[in-house]
């Protein structure tokens, strides 16, 4: 028999018996749709998480308080930033295109007769050219408002719409801790940034907010919660950082550790992807043990079907088929049912990851060397668990196969 013989005898066995087929396929689609599915949902993830990261701004620098060892060991971080740290950093670090800082705090807001509790944030009048913000209303506040400590704010465009509706609300008053405030602007819709959502808060003046809302607490200054620049470019992120850290070592008067850590954003590119990397991996390889248990599955059902097949495997061999024909059959007959099992596992997978894309934010990320890797490993699988059964039909004496069939 030749190759092409052999084949089509065993894709006539197979569709003898289609139930039994494609049980014996429904391990290896289950492992192939796992594999590609999970690695496709990994790949989605750090697409949207590295969105994420880019939104917040171009080539930006954070600058948080306290070293890496009191972030880790304690929520309530130190008061080591101030409002002329930041001014210093955009006046002597030449590296640096703009610099922005923030207070945050969370109050409860109120408009007529509806309440929201949401995060203010005071900031100053670079923001928008930090963070990559636009206005969609009115305007941003000023240095003007900054300096006499404007009571105005500037609305997320989410909240302008839950507080307003369609309406325009410019010019007209909120309370926040029983203060009175004038809305000048709303922000253009962005999204929201790992975990803040700029759409719902509330700007307005960093020194404005330390006076009437979270109050001082620095006897140094105007505390921050952090410092954000604007590097020049994507090559002088490394450079500004070095300068923004021995700037403030010189004003903070330090000899030992920094009080502050300052990431960047391809610092937490790199995490994100070390992170989502590993995660995928992980659940590919879970995915994977489906795989190992659909080629167990394969060759249960292939020594049964040896077992079952008995008299013609030793008609064939008493009528001149070699050992290497019925080995090959067999195997053909593993990997045609491993590589369809792959096949439509390949289809199931790509499907999963466009369900998920449609009703979550993750993006479709499909590989086309995970599903060439998966569709390879189902075949192999089909190949490795095919010898044993195949092997053992091909030693199969035609004498005794025949008399005991």
């Amino acid at each position: 028999m030749n190759f092409l013989e052999s084949v089509k005898m065993a894709g006539k066995t197979l569709l003898s018996n289609k139930l039994r087929s494609a049980l014996t396929m429904l391990g290896i689609v289950i492992g192939n749709a796992s594999v590609i599915a999970m690695i496709g949902i990994g790949e989605g993830g750090q697409k949207y998480v590295s969105g994420q990261l880019e939104s917040l701004g171009p080539n930006v620098l954070f600058v948080i308080p306290g070293n890496r060892e009191v972030q880790r060991v304690s929520r309530d971080l130190p008061k080591t930033l101030i409002l002329e740290d930041a001014e210093a950093i955009a006046t002597q670090v030449p590296t640096v295109a703009a610099v922005t800082a923030e207070l945050n705090g969370r109050q409860v807001i109120t408009y007529r007769n509806k309440n929201a509790t949401v995060n203010i944030v005071g900031t100053t009048p670079s923001f928008l050219v930090v963070r990559d913000f636009e206005i969609d209303k009115g305007r941003f506040f000023t240095d003007v408002d900054m300096k006499r400590s404007n009571q105005v704010v500037v609305l997320g465009a989410k909240l302008a719409e839950r507080l307003f509706g369609n309406n325009n609300p410019t010019g007209q008053q909120l309370r926040i801790k029983n203060a009175s405030f004038r809305v000048i602007g709303v922000l253009t819709a962005k999204g929201s940034n790992l975990g803040v959502d700029y759409d719902d808060a509330v700007l307005m003046p960093v020194i404005t907010t330390a006076n009437r809302i979270v109050g001082r607490t620095s006897p140094y200054g105007l505390e921050l919660t952090y410092i954000v620049a604007s590097a020049k470019n994507s090559d002088s992120v490394d450079a500004a950082q070095f300068q923004i850290t021995n700037l403030l070592r010189l004003r903070h008067k330090l000899t030992g550790e920094d009080d502050f850590t300052i990431n960047t954003q391809k610092d937490a590119l790199q995490t994100v992807g070390q992170i989502t990397g590993a995660l995928t991996i992980m659940l590919a390889a879970i995915a994977g043990i489906s795989l190992f248990v659909g080629g167990i599955g394969i060759m249960n059902i292939m020594l049964v079907s040896v077992t079952e097949r008995t008299q013609e495997i030793g008609l064939r061999k008493a009528i001149g088929a070699t050992e290497q024909d019925i080995l090959l059959q067999f195997m053909i007959e593993a990997v045609i049912v491993s590589a369809i099992g792959g096949l439509v596992g390949t289809a199931v997978g790509v499907g999963g990851i466009f369900l998920v894309a449609a009703l979550t934010p993750l993006e479709a990320g499909i590989s086309p060397l995970a599903i060439a890797t998966a569709v390879g490993v189902s075949g192999g699988i089909g190949l490795f668990f095919g010898v044993v059964p195949a092997r053992r039909a091909a030693k199969l004496d035609p004498i005794v196969a025949l008399r005991s069939a």
